[in-house]
């Protein structure tokens, strides 16, 4: 490749500059699939594209097929699901995509789930704001300390670690993590314990999953699992919600053996009406907001615009996927 101006469809929208930068150089039309009135759009668009930049839609054989010009897909964000790497692979399709600069913000958002749930916050401030706070409120209102429990990382890449600094540093909490080999993060020396999946069920009171999807992943959270949780423990998720089987998550909360979820994510999203999760009184749902503030999402825009920009020139892009 060169930079000679080429084809590019923006598939998800993006912020002005970033679009820009774009259209200064290359073809390009902006055409979510998503929208019912440019559907037609982004199909006419894909038999002559070279590159493609957005989130969000799923990217199937058929729409690859449908696109033999594509060099080059460039993801906004870090988790890459949607997308068939196999195929990807065998056609030669560069993915690129944004880990590391969203990192921070969904820790934040993790932890802001933990400390919700154990304090019981989204409840207690319904109390309040439909004016039933009539009283000093008793023990059966109460919530539950953070600070000295035990936090358990299932996922311990970047965003484990960064909610395990949270707990750590933070709110002095021992921390034990589950991967596949223990990882040495100097900040945390002597404060993270690398241990089997097994015995962070048992010994965590708090169960945070910041899981990618992948087949060793999905479904991971079963009813085994969750019934070797500590009873009264807590599970957040704000990784990928196919890792959890969510009947058997409904299960450990209808039966006690759970306190309470924190969840940003859900198999099926948006989450739909009929779903028990939505309205179940021991859970805070999120509508995956992880990553969703202004600064992360514009800085991720821009990742991806330069990794787009960068892979049709014949540049190393700043993140190619890699499956290791």
């Amino acid at each position: 490749m060169s930079d000679a101006r080429r084809s590019v469809l923006v598939f998800r929208e993006l912020p002005p500059d970033q679009l820009a930068r774009l259209t200064a150089v290359h073809d390009v039309t902006a055409a979510n699939p998503r929208h019912a009135q440019e559907r037609a759009a982004f199909e006419a668009a894909l038999p002559r594209v070279e590159g493609m930049i957005g989130s969000s839609v799923p990217i199937t054989d058929t729409l690859l097929d449908a696109a033999p010009r594509l060099r080059v897909i460039s993801s906004i964000s870090a988790g890459v699901d949607n997308y068939p790497i196999a195929s990807l692979r065998q056609r030669g399709i560069v993915l690129c995509h944004t880990p590391g600069v969203l990192t921070e913000t969904t820790a934040d958002t993790v932890f802001a789930l933990l400390m919700c749930t154990s304090r019981r916050v989204v409840e207690l401030a319904g109390l309040v704001r439909e004016g039933r706070w009539d009283r000093n409120i008793g023990e059966d209102l109460y919530g539950w300390d953070v600070h000295g429990k035990t936090l358990g990382i299932l996922g311990f890449g970047r965003i484990g670690q960064a909610v395990a600094r949270r707990g750590a540093l933070g709110f002095g909490m021992p921390v034990v993590y589950a991967g596949r080999r223990a990882v040495d993060v100097p900040e945390l020396a002597g404060r993270a314990r690398h241990v089997s999946q097994q015995e962070l069920l048992e010994t965590s009171d708090f169960v945070v999953a910041t899981l990618p999807l992948n087949e060793g992943t999905r479904g991971l959270m079963g009813l085994r699992e969750f019934a070797a949780m500590k009873a009264g423990a807590i599970f957040i998720n704000g990784g990928r919600g196919a890792t959890v089987q969510e009947p058997a998550l409904l299960h450990a909360l209808d039966h006690g053996q759970l306190r309470a979820a924190g969840l940003d994510v859900f198999s099926t999203e948006p989450l739909p009406l009929a779903s028990p999760l939505r309205t179940h009184p021991k859970v805070t749902a999120l509508p995956h907001i992880g990553s969703a503030t202004h600064e992360t999402r514009h800085a991720m825009a821009a990742m991806a615009t330069t990794n787009l920009l960068e892979a049709l020139a014949g540049r190393p892009p700043l993140a190619v996927y890699k499956t290791d």
